[in-house]
This record gives C-alpha cells, sequence and structure tokens, in this order.
C-alpha cells in the first residue's frame, strides 16, 4: 500500500475558546462589574449635588473624547512594541482609579476629572485589547470572539448595578464607588497572569500622518459611516438620569434611583444576549449588513422616549431595545474592522476606530444631552436620523469591499 497517496487528514478547525479569548473576556467583565457599578450610581450622586442631563452629557462627552484620543495614540505606539500586555495592564488599573475616586467628589467638576482619568485608561486598553483578541482567534471566527467578549462584558454590566443596588443598601451611594477598586484590580490581574500573547515584531517609527496612507481605502470609508451613526451613540448614563427624572416625582429620588438601575439591569442582560447573537450572526451573513440591521433598530428606543407618559412598560421598551442595538454595534464594528485591516496596522486601525467612536460619543452625549433639557423630540429626531443614515453608508462600505475582494 503505498501511503504516499494517501490524502492528509482534515485539518482540526481552530479552538477559538482558548485561553487568551477566555482571560480577555473575565478582564472585561471584572472591569465592567466596577465601571458598572460606578455608571449606575453616578446620576444619583449627580443628582445629590443639583446637576441635571447636560452637566451629566458634558461629563460623559469630555470623557468620551479624551479616551479616544487616548485609543488613537495607544493603537499607534502599540504597533511600534514588541508586548501590548503591560500597556493593557496600565489601562485597566487607571479606569479602576477613576471610579473608585468618585467616593471622595463634593463637586460636578470633581466628577469630570475622575471621569476623565478612568476613561483614559479605557482608551489606552482598548486598541490593545482588540489586536491581543484578533490575534488569538482567526477571521472565520472573528464575531463569536468579539462577541463573546462583548458578552463578557455585558454580564459584568448586569452584575455592576445589582451590585451597586446591594452597595446602596449597605454602604450608601458614596460606598459603592469604593468597592468598584477590587473587580478592577482583578482585571488586570487576568490580563497580566492569564493572556499569552503572540510574538510581535514591532514595526517602524512612523508620523501618525504616515501611518494613516497606510490603512486601506475601505477602511476609511468605513469609518465615515461609523462616525455618523456615532452621533446617535450617547451615553447610558443619560437613560439612567432620564428615567429616574420621570420616575422621581412619584417615588421620590433614591426609589426613582433604584428603579432606573433596574432598568439598567434588564438593558445589560438584554446587550449580553444580543451580543452572542450578534457574534453568530456576523460569522454567517455579511458582516456589514448584520452591522447595519443594528444600527437601524436605535430607531425603536428613540421613538419611545419621546413617547408620553411615565410608565414601566415605555422604559422597558427603552432599556430593552438599548441594550439589543448596542450588542449590534459594539460586538460587530470590531468584526468588521478586523477583517478590513492587515497586521501591520491593526493597533492603528482600532485605534483609530475607537478614535471616530469617541468622538461622536462626545458630540452625541452633549448634543443630545443639551438637546433634551430645551427639546426632547428634536434631541431624538437627531439620534433617528444618525441612526440611519449610518447605517446606509456601513450596508454600501461593505457592498464596496466585497467587490473589492471579488475583482
Amino acid at each position: 500500500m503505498n501511503l504516499s497517496s494517501e490524502a492528509p487528514p482534515p485539518a482540526k478547525p481552530a479552538q477559538w475558546l482558548n485561553r487568551t479569548v477566555l482571560a480577555i473576556g473575565l478582564a472585561s467583565l471584572l472591569s465592567d462589574v466596577g465601571h458598572e457599578m460606578a455608571t449606575a450610581a453616578l446620576p444619583a450622586l449627580l443628582a445629590s449635588i443639583g446637576a441635571n442631563s447636560a452637566m451629566l452629557g458634558l461629563i460623559e462627552g469630555t470623557a468620551d473624547a479624551l479616551s479616544s484620543f487616548a485609543k488613537l495614540f495607544s493603537g499607534l505606539y502599540s504597533d511600534r512594541l514588541p508586548r501590548r500586555k503591560p500597556l493593557a495592564t496600565i489601562g485597566y488599573f487607571l479606569t479602576a482609579s477613576g471610579m473608585f475616586s468618585f467616593g471622595f467628589v463634593t463637586s460636578s467638576w470633581q466628577i469630570l476629572l475622575g471621569r476623565a482619568f478612568g476613561w483614559l485608561g479605557r482608551g489606552i486598553r482598548s486598541p490593545v485589547r482588540a489586536v491581543l483578541l484578533t490575534e488569538a482567534t482567526t477571521k472565520e471566527t472573528y464575531g463569536r470572539a468579539f462577541g463573546f467578549e462583548r458578552a463578557m462584558d455585558s454580564a459584568g454590566a448586569v452584575v455592576g448595578p445589582l451590585a451597586a443596588l446591594a452597595a446602596i443598601y449597605a454602604f450608601g451611594i458614596r460606598g459603592v464607588f469604593y468597592w468598584t477598586l477590587l473587580p478592577g484590580l482583578a482585571a488586570a490581574a487576568c490580563i497580566i497572569f492569564l493572556v499569552r500573547e503572540k510574538p510581535h515584531v514591532p514595526g517602524p517609527p512612523r508620523s501618525f500622518h504616515a501611518a494613516w496612507r497606510g490603512l486601506p481605502a475601505t477602511f476609511k470609508s468605513y469609518l465615515v459611516g461609523i462616525s455618523i451613526a456615532g452621533m446617535g451613540d450617547f451615553a447610558n448614563s443619560l437613560l439612567i438620569l432620564w428615567a429616574t427624572q420621570a420616575w422621581t416625582p412619584e417615588l421620590g429620588l433614591e426609589k426613582a434611583a433604584q428603579w432606573a438601575m433596574i432598568g439598567y439591569v434588564g438593558y445589560n442582560v438584554v446587550y449580553m444576549l444580543s451580543c452572542y447573537v450578534a457574534g453568530r450572526l456576523a460569522d454567517r451573513y455579511p458582516k456589514h449588513l448584520v452591522l447595519a440591521f443594528g444600527y437601524s433598530l436605535a430607531v425603536i428606543p428613540a421613538v419611545a422616549l419621546i413617547w408620553p407618559g411615565t410608565s414601566i412598560v415605555k422604559f422597558a421598551i427603552v432599556f430593552g431595545f438599548s441594550g439589543l442595538y448596542m450588542g449590534f454595534w459594539e460586538t460587530l464594528e470590531a468584526s468588521v474592522a478586523a477583517t478590513l485591516l492587515p497586521p501591520e496596522v491593526r493597533g492603528l486601525g482600532f485605534g483609530t476606530l475607537a478614535t471616530v467612536n469617541g468622538i461622536g460619543d462626545f458630540a452625541s452625549s452633549v448634543i443630545v444631552g443639551g438637546l433634551w433639557a430645551v427639546n426632547p423630540e428634536l434631541s431624538m429626531g437627531l439620534v433617528i436620523l444618525a441612526s440611519l443614515v449610518g447605517a446606509g453608508m456601513i450596508a454600501r462600505t461593505g457592498m464596496l469591499a466585497a467587490r473589492e475582494v471579488a475583482g
């Protein structure tokens, strides 16, 4: 028998849920427990010192803007490093420290400073984490890997508000922020001890302009659609604040804040499930079309928010559908980007994507929060328009990229 004529055994499919993917997911879960504890309690803290939705929008928007530029430079700088793990670890530690600082604030500007510091850390770690995750799996399983990471992140967002509720009962509103440090430090430990980083050949030092020219044209077009849709991606804490304000006349501030936190828990339960579903769909159908569908879902909670009344059903729709569309957005934006970026510019690409998102978040949080204080209908009209136009742009970009591959 001629053994050389036998067909080789079929290659085993790559195992996408490996140690590194699991560790990154666990770090996201733990970090988000601390972050969401702070996010859930922050509107009540702001309300207690007399701040309104415009101030919250300014705080969130400023933090997002700082974070966005940190993401850009972190991504660019990480392409030059032989190891990216230390940069990610620093980012997780800074985020934990920023959330912890809220327990000591006495004015709005101190909250702004702490939020900006925490979001600086988030900006440093985000593109590095995306590169580590991309290099730990394969193109065929990007959707599931990124979906798993987002699902773990959102699981932390379920646990975080519940932990905040328990901490409020036991320690008061300020006591919540002291406890955020523990899961934040545990997240950094996961990166240090569990993530296995693949060998990386550092790229040559380049200016941002030179590095930008190396990004694919389809990716740059993709960023335009992301930036437009990002105008409708306002901070989740605004939802909590609006629900709190709507229910306060009937329930009182503390009870209204607790019910708003419960609504946010529901948001994150839906978000967690949505991340998983979005990741599975993205590995089965064209990723850009699934993402465009996710953008269009933002219309539903925007319409519900300006619907008359303050009923539980109304805000259940708001929180539920917001969690649904955000699961699609956050899972698939990175998954689509991973398919468009060559390895030598992944750090810069993910950093640029995060920067565009951050600028959109800044503009959206400030503008939407400010407009809401004057005219809620106009505020949500902007969200609806941005989401639908962004969806159309993403669908078009995806079709252009498919034609390039085919021809």
